[in-house]
């Protein structure tokens, strides 16, 4: 048996909620706020003093962590095939010119552009047995 409440499922009693700031954390948060420019102050100081862990802080939360990036690396994909066009990039990549990461996109895109080929010449097929068979019952 169900007793009934004042408040239906889903329905607040306090429909503004708890004040933010109020918890625990928002109490420390604004303690430390009016120290903040002087904590930084320190850090700094410490750090221009060689503090290494002060060093490590200010930097991870000031600049973003460095990515490896490839280089850009001009190379002839010769090959009159797109196998040809893969044993090209394969070859760059044991010669040193291009790296495995560069070369499995070049590969991605190869595919990608063999897919296109492959539609091409399917929609130009279909065209022309629908031009055969378009007078024939």
């Amino acid at each position: 048996m169900k007793s009934s409440t004042k408040w239906k499922p889903g329905q607040s009693g306090n429909t503004k909620g708890r004040p933010k700031g109020t918890g625990e954390v928002g109490k420390l948060r604004a303690s430390i706020a009016k120290e903040i420019p002087e904590i930084l102050k320190a850090l700094i100081e410490k750090a221009k003093d060689g503090d290494l862990r002060a060093s490590a802080l200010l930097l991870e939360r000031v600049l973003p962590p460095m990515r490896a990036i490839d280089p850009a690396a001009p190379i002839e994909i010769s090959g009159d095939t797109l196998t040809g066009k893969g044993d090209a990039i394969l070859k760059g990549v044991s010669s040193g010119e291009l790296t495995p990461g560069q070369a499995s996109q070049l590969l991605t895109g190869l595919a990608g552009y063999a897919k296109l080929v492959e539609t091409d010449d399917l929609a130009k097929r279909l065209a022309e047995l629908e031009a055969h068979f378009a007078g024939k019952p």
